[in-house]
């Protein structure tokens, strides 16, 4: 599989040979789904939290008497059936959303994401990323000379000039290989690798 290499101003100057295992894999619909879906749900912290009728703050002295009123008969305010009462199941704080994923399944998903992202032109490759100084002005003159608004950047060397600049600007996100996420790939219009990035996810998923 050929990647396109880019440079500065974002046009195509050559092409890197890449491993088909990490960028050259069907898309599989289903799994890219299931990986997507499981990164979600494990990232849910689970404490909500809903009162039951014993942790309502009512009064447990029964509204009315049993007989002779004409009303229904009635326990305690606190009732699920009251408006303001309590709830009959409430949700449990500590719930538990997470999803297993095995980790031959998520390399092959996050492979399809990349794999899709090369025949849709929406994966390039350069030499190198960066900014001269931390400033979000000149990384986001860079980002849009390149003909980018939105982009995901995953370079193999950190970066901190890149990384303070792209802290204020919603639609750039820098990340290394190894943070890269299946949300992440399918989030942003572009993504742009460094070399070594590539070399990176062929290692990874290869």
């Amino acid at each position: 599989m050929d990647l396109k290499v880019i440079d500065n101003q974002g046009q195509s100057t050559a092409s890197v040979a890449a491993s088909d295992a990490a960028f050259g894999r069907e898309y599989n619909e289903a799994l890219v789904h299931q990986i997507v879906t499981a990164f979600l749900a494990n990232a849910r912290q689970g404490t909500r939290a809903q009162k039951a009728r014993g942790d309502v703050a009512k009064s447990t002295r029964k509204p009315w008497r049993q007989k002779g009123t004409g009303r229904a008969r009635a326990g305690m305010a606190s009732s699920p059936l009251w408006r303001g009462g309590g709830k009959i199941f409430p949700a449990s704080p500590y719930e538990n959303f997470t999803q297993k994923v095995n980790r031959k399944m998520y390399r092959a998903g996050v492979s399809s994401i990349l794999s899709q992202l090369v025949r849709e032109g929406r994966l390039a490759v350069v030499e190198n990323f960066g900014v001269e100084a931390p400033k979000t002005k000149l990384l986001a003159e860079k980002v849009k000379g390149m003909g980018y608004e939105s982009l995901l950047i995953i370079t193999d060397s950190p970066d901190s000039n890149l990384y303070l600049s792209a802290r204020n600007l919603p639609h750039v996100l820098v990340l290394k290989p190894s943070e890269a996420d299946p949300v992440s790939l399918m989030r942003f219009g572009h993504v742009v690798m460094t070399r070594g990035a590539v070399a990176k996810f062929e290692e990874m998923l290869g």
